[in-house]
């Protein structure tokens, strides 16, 4: 495929995208993020109301893009900013349900790997339900600086479906693999990463806590998630140290 830069899903110039993306789905989280923590940030693409922003976070250049919900549409966005925008870390930030009852509400979980059975992976991997690993730089990186700044954070497997709402023979099935956590993103952007040759990593906040069907709101969704935005951001400033 030829790479036109810009692309059909995002019209940023090559330049303005920075070499670590943070990716969290809602295009209103992105911005909210993006003017809360970043200085001189810049609105660089918003096709199909998808926002990508660039900005400084400690003098060092990010970028926060949304990347809208299940693996199709993670696969296309992170597939352009790893292929064709050179993008180096992908960092993704969002919400997952929790499958162990010691995981509440607000605690992060980060995907040290991820099971999954989505179509997006067929063209990949020989087997329908399949198993993919977080980048070990991205990994070793969450868990020192979540223990430098004393984040409480599980590092655990996690589960990529394409459906939002499952029976309970297949939450058991899930369990059944040893995932904490079940979520809708992931695996797309680690099966990128893999083919690219780059790295990922998936930071999520529980905001359901699926054994007992607490949940949070809507709006609570959309705002209250800082702290796994400041890991990633922490993350971003030592990845621009190496």
């Amino acid at each position: 495929m030829k790479k036109l830069i810009p692309t059909v899903h995002i019209d940023a110039q090559l330049n303005e995208i920075a070499k670590t993306v943070i990716l969290p789905g809602d295009p209103l989280r992105a911005k909210k993020m993006a003017e809360k923590f970043l200085k001189d940030v810049k609105l660089v693409s918003s096709i199909r109301n998808n926002y990508c922003y660039t900005g400084l976070y400690k003098n060092i250049p990010v970028s926060i893009m949304s990347t809208g919900m299940g693996p199709a549409s993670m696969g296309i966005y992170s597939y352009e900013l790893f292929n064709f925008y050179n993008v180096q870390n992908a960092i993704r930030v969002g919400t997952i349900g929790s499958l162990d009852e010691n995981l509440k509400i607000g605690t992060l979980l980060v995907g040290e790997s991820i099971y999954t059975d989505t179509n997006y992976n067929s063209l990949y991997e020989k087997n329908k339900e399949c198993k993919l690993y977080a980048s070990k730089k991205l990994l070793n990186l969450a868990k020192e600086v979540a223990t430098l700044k004393k984040y409480e954070v599980a590092f655990a497997p996690i589960y990529t479906t394409d459906t939002f709402y499952l029976s309970k023979e297949k939450n058991e099935h899930i369990i059944s693999l040893g995932a904490k956590g079940i979520e809708m993103e992931g695996a797309a952007l680690y099966e990128n990463a893999k083919q690219s040759k780059k790295e990922a990593l998936c930071i999520c906040t529980i905001s359901d806590e699926i054994l007992t069907n607490k949940s949070s709101t809507s709006k609570q969704r959309q705002n209250n998630y800082d702290k796994m935005f400041r890991l990633a951001l922490e993350m971003a400033v030592k990845l621009n140290q190496d």
